[in-house]
C-alpha cells in the first residue's frame, strides 16, 4: 500500500518533468536570412577608343560607381539610376541615351543598363561689335565673326588650341582688330591649330570670303599724323568711318599678346579701292609680341604686312597670296627667320571681294610711301624713316620663295621674288628665290641703293634659279633700269649663287609641287633639301666676319650653313599643322 509521502513525491517528480518538458520544447526566434546579391550591368558605347565616359550610377544606402567603360556590380536587390555627363574630346561633344534606367535588380539576376554616345552638334556663338573684358574662345563651340570685331584696350582675347573661328559671309569683310592696348593669346599646338577661315564649306570658299586678322600695337613707326589701318575705314557691318588709326606709338618694347599655331585661311577683302585687308596686318607691334608658326592660305591681298614696329616672328608659311606674300614698310625693324612662300596659280576671288593685285611678289619692302612719310637729312618723301633712325631695317632669315613658273599667267607688274624700294634698308640672309617668272630680285630706287651702296641694305648667301622664264630669263635687274644689277650685287659681296639654267626649283627640295591648274596637297611638299642639293650648303654659317649683321641678328637669329627654310635631315616644322586649300 502506498502511503501518501509517496504518492506525494511521484506527482511533484512529475509535474518537474512536465514542466522541464515544456520549457525545453520553446525554441529561440530564427534570424531572417539576408536575400542575395543581383548584378548591374553598364554597357558603354560609341566612344573613340581610349576616351572615358561620364557615367554616375547611384543605388540604395548612398551606392555610387563611376564607371568610365563597360562594367558589372555585384548590388543588393533594389533599384539603381545610371545618368551620364557629356563627353569632350579631340573637340567633338558626345551625348548620351540610357535606356534601363532606373533599374530594378533582383536576387541572382542581371539587369542591363544602356549608356550609348553619339557626336553632338557644338553650339555656334556670333562675336560682333566690341570684347570689352576678358574673354576666352574655346573648341567646343563655333565661333561666327560678323562684320568689324574690336578687342578693346585693356582687354585680352585668349583662344584656345584648336579654335575655329568663322568670318560670316553674309557680312562682308568680317574682321578681328586686336586694338591698341589690347591682346591677342592663341595658342595653338602642332596638333591643335587656332583656325581662322571661311563659313563656307569645303570646295566652295574663296579668296576674300571674309576680312582676316588685324592687331595694332604701339610701336613706333616713321609716318607722322593719324594714318589708319588699311580699309579699317570701309563701309562693313560694325565699322567706323574713321578708321583705326596705328600710328603715333611710343613703346618698342609693347606686347600685343601671343600667336602660336594659327592658320588664317581666305581672308583679305578690299573695303574700298586700294584699301584691302590682309590675311595677317601686324601695325606697329611691339617686340615683347611672340609669333611664332603662322600660315596663310589663299589669301585675296597680302599674306603678312607688318607697319613699323619691332616684332620677331619664326616659322610663317603662305601659301597662294593675292598679293604679296610678306610685305613691310614704314620703319618696320623686327626680325624673322625660316619662312616658306608657295605661289602656283592666282586665284579667283569672291565676287564682290576686290581684285587680284597688278603686282603679286614674294617680298615687297618699302621704306615709306604715302602722306606723313618723313624724309631723313639729305633724302626725300620716298625715303624711309627719320633722322633719328626709324630706317626700314628689318632682317628676313632662311627664307624659301617660289614663284609659279612660265605655264602662268602673271599680272602686269607681278612675278618678282624680292621687290625692294622707297628708301629702304634691312639684311637677307641665306634665302632661296626659286620659279618667279619676272625675275628674282630687283632694287627699284635711287633711295633705296643709297641704303644698299651704305651698308644698311644687305643682301647675302642667297641661292637663286629657275626665274625669268617670262622675261626671257632675268634674274637680276637688266642694265639700265633700277638699280639691281648682278654686278652691283657683286660688287658688295653679297655672295649670291646664281643656278644654271638647267636647274629646276623641283630639283632642290625633297618634294615641291608643280605650278598650274593641278591643286597640289598637303602632303606634296617637303621643304627639306633633296639628296645632293646645293641650298644644303652655302649658308652663311657666322655672322661674327659683319658686326652690322650680328648686331642687328642679336641672339634672335642663328646663323646656318644651309639656304633655304629647312635644315637638311631636321625637323619638318610645317608638318601637321599646316593646310593647302584653293578652295
Amino acid at each position: 500500500m502506498m502511503t501518501y509521502s509517496r504518492l506525494r513525491a511521484i506527482v511533484v517528480t512529475s509535474f518537474g518533468s512536465l514542466l522541464l518538458a515544456a520549457c525545453g520544447g520553446d525554441d529561440a526566434p530564427t534570424q531572417p536570412v539576408a536575400p542575395l546579391n543581383g548584378t548591374l550591368a553598364v554597357t558603354v558605347a560609341g566612344l573613340p577608343a581610349g576616351v572615358n565616359a561620364a557615367v554616375t550610377v547611384a543605388g540604395p544606402s548612398s551606392y555610387s560607381q563611376s564607371p568610365t567603360a563597360t562594367a558589372s556590380y555585384s548590388v543588393a536587390p533594389g533599384s539603381y539610376t545610371v545618368t551620364a555627363a557629356q563627353v569632350i574630346s579631340n573637340n567633338v561633344r558626345y551625348n548620351a541615351a540610357i535606356v534601363g534606367s532606373p533599374a530594378t535588380v533582383t536576387s541572382s539576376t542581371t539587369t542591363t543598363v544602356t549608356v550609348t554616345y553619339s557626336v553632338a552638334t557644338n553650339p555656334t556663338v556670333t562675336l560682333s561689335g566690341s570684347i570689352a573684358a576678358n574673354r576666352t574662345l574655346t573648341p567646343d563651340t563655333n565661333y561666327v565673326l560678323r562684320g568689324f570685331v574690336y578687342v578693346n584696350s585693356g582687354a585680352t582675347l585668349t583662344i584656345n588650341a584648336g579654335t575655329r573661328i568663322v568670318g560670316d559671309t553674309t557680312a562682308l569683310g568680317s574682321a578681328l582688330f586686336v586694338l591698341r592696348g589690347a591682346r591677342i593669346v592663341a595658342n595653338g599646338t602642332e596638333a591643335a591649330p587656332v583656325v581662322f577661315t571661311s563659313q563656307r564649306s569645303a570646295g566652295n570658299r574663296s579668296p576674300g570670303d571674309w576680312g582676316g586678322l588685324i592687331i595694332v600695337g604701339n610701336a613706333r613707326n616713321n609716318r607722322s599724323g593719324n594714318i589708319i589701318v588699311e580699309g579699317s575705314d570701309g563701309s562693313v557691318l560694325g565699322g567706323n568711318s574713321s578708321g583705326v588709326v596705328y600710328t603715333g606709338g611710343s613703346n618698342d618694347a609693347d606686347n600685343s599678346g601671343t600667336l602660336r599655331y594659327v592658320r588664317v585661311e581666305f581672308a583679305g577683302y578690299a573695303t574700298l579701292t586700294d584699301a584691302e585687308l590682309n590675311s595677317y596686318t601686324f601695325a606697329a607691334l611691339g617686340s615683347g609680341t611672340t609669333l611664332e608658326y603662322l600660315q596663310s592660305v589663299s589669301g585675296l591681298d597680302d599674306s603678312f604686312e607688318w607697319f613699323g614696329g619691332t616684332v620677331d616672328g619664326k616659322y610663317l608659311m603662305s601659301y597662294e597670296a593675292g598679293d604679296d606674300h610678306f610685305d613691310t614698310s614704314e620703319g618696320y625693324r623686327g626680325r624673322n627667320q625660316f619662312l616658306i612662300a608657295y605661289q602656283s596659280a592666282y586665284l579667283t576671288p569672291r565676287a564682290g571681294a576686290g581684285a587680284i593685285s597688278t603686282d603679286p611678289q614674294g617680298f615687297e619692302v618699302d621704306g615709306c610711301n604715302g602722306g606723313g612719310c618723313v624724309a631723313p637729312a639729305g633724302g626725300n618723301a620716298q625715303s624711309s624713316g627719320a633722322a633719328d633712325g626709324l630706317w626700314n631695317m628689318n632682317m628676313f632669315a632662311n627664307f624659301t620663295l617660289i614663284g609659279v613658273g612660265a605655264g602662268v599667267t602673271t599680272p602686269t607688274n607681278g612675278g618678282v621674288g624680292m621687290v625692294l624700294r622707297r628708301g629702304t634698308g634691312g639684311y637677307y640672309v641665306n634665302g632661296v628665290v626659286a620659279r618667279w617668272p619676272r625675275q628674282a630680285i630687283s632694287l627699284r630706287d635711287s633711295t633705296s641703293n643709297n641704303r644698299f651702296q651704305a651698308d644698311s641694305l644687305i643682301v647675302r648667301n642667297l641661292y637663286v634659279a629657275d626665274n625669268g622664264l617670262q622675261n626671257s630669263g632675268v634674274t637680276f635687274d637688266p642694265t639700265g633700269t633700277n638699280f639691281g644689277q648682278e654686278a652691283a650685287f657683286t660688287a658688295r659681296n653679297s655672295n649670291i649663287t646664281v643656278a644654271a639654267s638647267t636647274v629646276t626649283a623641283a630639283s632642290l627640295f625633297t618634294a615641291l609641287p608643280a605650278g598650274g591648274t593641278t591643286a597640289p596637297t598637303v602632303a606634296g611638299f617637303d621643304w627639306s633639301p633633296g639628296s645632293g642639293s646645293p641650298i644644303a650648303t652655302g649658308g652663311l654659317s657666322s655672322f661674327s666676319a659683319d658686326p652690322r649683321i650680328a648686331a642687328r641678328a642679336g641672339t634672335f637669329i642663328v646663323p646656318t650653313a644651309y639656304r633655304g627654310a629647312a635644315a637638311p635631315g631636321g625637323t619638318k616644322w610645317w608638318a601637321n599643322w599646316t593646310n593647302y586649300a584653293r578652295n
